[in-house]
């Protein structure tokens, strides 16, 4: 009893905020903005608080978001940060720039999806798939494992994201917290078996469902969008087998940022997000986001990790700490192998192969124009 009554006094400001609609908030967003701004317009029209929404780029996304929220921990503009996944919000708890905040709506999310010094709640999860064109891979072919992308029979014809930004790049430094060795191998492989490195997860859909690439790496809201759109794919969900390394699943995470302006209206978005019917929105919209917490409604197409197998066992504070260094050390891979023969090789061939047929031209020109001796 004691307990509860202490608990009730700690929510009796937020409560009180609550009570009053109105104001406003400002709020960075990286789920891409097709997705997240239905569900902040719901807030604004069910709460009266007015949302100012500034969204992530596919190119730069989170990296560039998080760099902004770090330059401006002097003098904070944004009041809540929506990530589209969790390492990078470690990251930004690392920096200094998060609060502590509880609100009503956290306490049904499982505990794993929240930060022990409560700066931060997930929810909302999406899967790392490949996303498969079924034109061009018959199902015999079908891709099953990772490694699959470094396969010489699909030298060339598969793609992913650069591990740079984003679900790739917490993907790959989720791959090295968990084994250094295999990770490096991995990527090497990657390398050497010409994969075609995108600049975004919807890059990869799109070019997959196009049948430029047999398949690739992607998520699972990106998959969904061309799945209904009634393209030729579907999803594998790889490596769920038990002695495999899992299905990744990365929950979107929700953060007050510290000295925020409008730190109630901040908390009453929160909480509204950390509903379970906005993860049940999130489900049945074209993002098809999974949820977190058990008994959420969702159509047959999302399907939940317990329907998958075997699920990445992931430390996301590890991920979010080493992420600098996994992801640095991956770009090195990239710079070496351009260097060695890799891109830079192939634009180079490309160049002197522009150049040759170019002089080839004007020399056939020059003979047929030339006047007979």
């Amino acid at each position: 009893m004691r307990n509860a009554i202490v608990s009730l006094l700690a929510l009796a400001p937020f409560a009180a905020s609550q009570e009053s609609p109105g104001g406003t908030v400002n709020v960075y967003v990286s789920l891409d903005e097709e997705h997240s701004r239905p569900v902040l317009d719901l807030f604004e029209r069910e709460t009266g608080i007015k949302v100012n929404a500034r969204y992530d780029t596919e190119a730069t996304k989170t990296v560039g978001m998080v760099r902004l929220l770090i330059e401006e921990k002097g003098n904070p503009q944004a009041d809540v940060y929506w990530n589209n996944e969790l390492a990078t919000t470690v990251k930004l708890k690392e920096h200094g720039v998060l609060d502590t905040y509880e609100v009503p709506n956290a306490a049904s999310i499982p505990m794993e999806f929240k930060d022990k010094d409560g700066m931060w709640v997930g929810f909302a999860a999406r899967g790392r798939i490949l996303i498969v064109n079924t034109d061009l891979v018959q199902a015999s072919e079908m891709p099953t494992s990772m490694w699959d992308l470094t396969n010489p029979k699909w030298r060339g014809k598969v793609c992913m994201a650069k591990p740079e930004t984003g679900t790739t790049a917490a993907h790959c430094s989720a791959l090295f917290t968990i084994d250094p060795k295999r990770a490096d191998e991995y990527f090497d492989k990657l390398i050497a078996n010409e994969v075609v490195w995108l600049k975004g997860n919807a890059h990869c859909m799109r070019e997959v469902a196009a049948g430029r690439f047999a398949f690739g790496w992607t998520d699972t809201d990106d998959y969904t969008v061309a799945k209904l759109q009634g393209k030729p794919v579907t999803a594998v969900f790889p490596d769920a087998g038990p002695d495999e390394v899992g299905v990744l699943y990365i929950p979107n995470s929700l953060v007050l940022v510290k000295g925020a302006k409008h730190r109630d209206a901040g908390l009453a978005l929160i909480n509204w997000l950390l509903r379970p019917e906005t993860e049940e929105m999130l489900a049945k919209s074209a993002t098809a986001q999974i949820p977190v917490r058990p008994g959420v409604p969702v159509p047959d197409h999302v399907r939940r990790p317990d329907q998958i197998g075997k699920v990445m066992a992931v430390d996301w504070g590890r991920v979010g700490r080493e992420w600098d260094k996994w992801v640095g050390h991956v770009q090195a891979k990239f710079a070496t192998a351009s260097a060695e023969g890799g891109e830079g090789s192939l634009l180079a061939w490309i160049v002197t192969g522009v150049v040759v047929v170019a002089v080839g031209v004007v020399v056939i020109l020059r003979r047929m124009t030339a006047t007979p001796a």
